[in-house]
């Protein structure tokens, strides 16, 4: 083959393959999830979710060799010119988008729709990584991190206009890729502690948390190496806990004035799950039940009855992973978990051989964002997580969220054949 060839650059076929045992098993987990004993229809029938993911997995196969096809570098090249048309398309959606489950972020034409928020995941990466691919970019001084602050920042807040916290949330994953390159550790570390706060603020009284905040500065202080126990790091010590006093008292206020109220309700349950199992806690109840009940073996390819009889909402997309636990059990979901757990470690690894600066930050941020919805996703169908609404890669029904992450993943994968192919000319 030419070396000009797209495609005969060296595409790591150990990631392939794992991102095809995803999406097939995927596959047969929607028409297990969608199917019916009296209706008995085939996994190939186009008027059910089974059969438009199969379509759906076809067009994703254009897509993905238009991804290899296509050179390296016009993903650097471009990548500030694909982010301003995601941007546009966020804004378009907000003015022309459908309302699809209270949330106005979809286009739609006829029976299909697309979301440009999951697309808006791959333009924000390539953005990223291209912006700190710059000589000279420190993650530690301000003035770097505002343009980072707001490469993030704005399609988060585009997107949440539209009424679709569980696609801003993912933009979090970021801090993932930003660590890795170089963002001081307090700063994630600070993000971690507001969240614990966050959720310590809503279980125990206000008073006790106080008492805990001042016992650990004590405690803090008393660890303190004395040449560090200045006046100066005694006030900053106050000053942040004062911030996390102040943090603690406007929760209650967060939740019942900015929330909305399946927000809310959202909360509560991960807070409290047997708090309405018959109303807001539905669907968290039955997804564990659905799990609970697959034991150590499953019940058998389409033989789940909670699935069957349709106890859990959106079992064939942001529950799905309860389709895999009931008729699959806890082999089939550990073999779920060690297919995703192989996939993130590959890229990471790819990620860290990367040459390029632009290639490894991108594959971070593809790394960060599989992760996220691994994790909130099987999290949430379990009770740790709050029910978001974000899909399981590869695995979740639906179009727009099946070519973000193929193209996501195969434009990574694109980036990393140049560098294996040096080593093979």
């Amino acid at each position: 083959m030419s070396r000009n060839d797209p495609f005969s650059q060296n595409i790591d076929l150990l990631t392939v393959a794992l991102y095809i045992g995803c999406v097939m098993m995927g596959w047969f987990n929607v028409y297990a999830a969608v199917y019916s004993p009296e209706d008995q229809t085939s996994l190939f029938d186009l008027s059910t979710n089974a059969g438009k993911q199969l379509m759906w997995i076809g067009t994703t196969v254009i897509l993905v060799i238009c991804v290899l096809a296509i050179h390296h570098k016009f993903y650097d090249s471009f990548a500030y010119i694909f982010y301003g048309f995601m941007i546009l398309m966020l804004l378009l959606v907000l003015v022309a988008g459908s309302n699809i489950n209270g949330s106005r972020s979809w286009f739609k034409f006829g029976a299909f729709s697309i979301q440009p928020a999951e697309f808006t995941k791959v333009a924000t990466s390539l953005a990223l990584a291209k912006y700190l691919d710059v000589p000279g970019i420190n993650l530690s001084r301000y003035k770097d991190l505002l343009p980072i602050a707001g490469i993030i920042g704005l399609p988060a807040l585009l997107i949440i206009a539209s009424n679709e916290t569980g696609s801003t949330l993912v933009f979090a994953a970021f801090v993932i890729m930003l660590y890795r390159e170089g963002l001081p550790g307090w700063i994630p570390a600070a993000g971690i502690a507001l969240a614990a706060l966050f959720v310590l603020a809503l279980v125990f009284p206000k008073l006790y948390i106080f008492f805990g905040l001042v016992a650990v500065a004590v405690a803090f202080a008393f660890l303190m190496p004395r040449y560090n126990r200045t006046t100066r790091n005694f006030i900053s010590m106050g000053v942040v806990i004062a911030g996390m006093m102040v943090f603690v008292t406007g929760v209650d206020f967060f939740v019942n004035n900015v929330l909305q109220k399946h927000q809310r309700n959202r909360i509560k349950v991960l807070v409290n799950p047997n708090i309405d199992p018959l109303g807001v806690g539905w669907n968290v109840t039955q997804a564990k039940i659905a799990i609970g009940s697959g034991r150590l073996q499953g019940k058998g390819f389409l033989e789940g009855t909670q699935t069957k009889f349709d106890f859990v909402p959106e079992q064939s997309t942001d529950f799905i992973f309860c389709t895999i636990g009931e008729e699959h059990g806890f082999i089939g979901s550990a073999v779920v978990i060690a297919l995703f757990l192989g996939l993130l470690s590959r890229i990471v690894i790819l990620a860290e051989k990367q040459r390029s600066k632009f290639n490894r930050v991108y594959g971070y941020c593809v790394a960060g964002i599989f992760f996220f919805h691994f994790m909130v996703n099987i999290g949430m169908t379990i009770g740790l997580m709050p029910v978001i609404g974000i899909p399981l890669p590869f695995f979740s029904y639906g179009g727009s969220s099946l070519w973000s992450f193929s193209i996501l993943l195969f434009i990574f994968l694109k980036l990393d054949s140049r560098r294996a192919g040096m080593f093979t000319r």
